[in-house]
């Protein structure tokens, strides 16, 4: 006989409401074994509660409205005193397709975008950018492969002994008419298919609230990713996966984003306090690591993101030498000692002068 554990009406409740609103008797036999008890004492303490009503053999539903419908009204007041528009960065530098992502979420026509490109060339920080130039909310999902339908649309949470819904991070969006921002969408499994009534534009039913919920005007979705949802076949980004088809046919453009031209990588290095000729130096130097790398000649790359991290480690350590072996000591030895002689190279000129 299993052990007689305690368990609140509230706990049951909320156990239960995870699976939506229709109970079945395998889910009031989970919960029986969740709580340590015999399934005769589930059903004893269900026929007491209101919220449960018998609707044929092994089924039940669960009624939460009245509940639900305070939940949601707290939980959109509560929501509304939070901004979520990003804050300018005096230090970016517009390039690539910063102009076409403004002009699809200046129209506030739902038209989802996918953003793909190596990693480190500021796909996500152009969408930010163009948020905070246009004075437009921003939310954003790190997606990865553990990412499920209540991480995304919300679901159930105990709060001081109550159950109370709370919207994930996509229907915080529609109801808002947000920018919804799904970052690293090709490391999400196909428990992302939830999404497909969504980027349809149809907004997205609740299936354990009963609501429908509408996307306000101006929702949209953009979704970032290091390769275009085909895997990545040499093996670079390690847990990105092939995304089903008829997800991806529900992204009706594709921006490819590269690296910026040498001028503006240098100005976003200034920009950010480095000195021109580091950044001439920094710039170059990158320039010739990227070629030999799409010839394949080498395995790793010098991104945008790595020369700023640069840039600021020689405001921090005042030597530029040390600012860059600190910044590529996460390559391997050899990488890293033939990238440092390549800088040496690429600064003598600039020492050559000055002698």
């Amino acid at each position: 006989m299993p052990f007689q554990a305690k368990f609140t009406d509230n706990d049951l409740i909320t156990y239960l409401s995870k699976y939506g609103t229709d109970i079945n008797n395998n889910q009031v036999k989970t919960a029986a074994k969740h709580f340590s008890v015999q399934v005769q004492s589930v059903h004893k303490r269900m026929t007491k509660l209101p919220q449960f009503s018998k609707v044929g053999r092994g089924r039940w539903n669960l009624s939460l409205t009245d509940k639900l419908e305070k939940a949601f009204v707290a939980s959109d007041a509560e929501s509304v005193r939070v901004s979520y528009v990003p804050d300018k960065d005096s230090s970016y530098v517009p390039f690539g397709n910063f102009t076409s992502l403004k002009k699809i979420i200046q129209s506030k026509k739902f038209y989802p975008t996918f953003i793909t490109g190596l990693s480190g060339n500021g796909k996500t920080l152009s969408v930010e950018q163009v948020c905070a130039n246009l004075g437009r909310e921003l939310i954003r999902v790190n997606i990865t492969i553990e990412t499920d339908e209540d991480d995304l649309i919300g679901g159930f949470r105990l709060v001081d002994g109550s159950t109370v819904w709370h919207n994930g991070p996509v229907v915080e969006a529609l109801q808002r008419g947000a920018i919804l921002l799904l970052d690293e969408i090709d490391l999400a499994s196909n428990k992302i298919l939830c999404l497909q009534s969504i980027l349809e534009g149809k907004g997205v039913f609740l299936k354990k609230t009963g609501k429908y919920v509408k996307p306000a005007l101006g929702f949209n979705v953009i979704a970032t990713a290091n390769t275009k949802g085909k895997g990545s076949d040499d093996g670079r980004f390690i847990g990105t996966n092939v995304l089903n088809e008829a997800f991806l046919e529900r992204f009706p453009v594709t921006f490819e984003q590269d690296y910026p031209s040498p001028t503006i990588e240098q100005k976003i290095l200034t920009n950010v306090g480095c000195e021109l000729t580091f950044a001439e130096n920094l710039v170059k130097w990158a320039g010739v690591i990227r070629k030999t790398f799409f010839d394949g000649g080498v395995d790793e790359v010098i991104t945008t993101r790595r020369l700023v991290h640069i840039a600021q480690a020689y405001q921090i350590f005042g030597d530029r030498l040390v600012a860059i072996t600190n910044c590529v000591n996460r390559f391997d030895d050899d990488t890293k000692e033939s990238f440092l002689d390549l800088y040496t190279k690429v600064e003598v000129p600039e020492e050559t002068e000055e002698v």
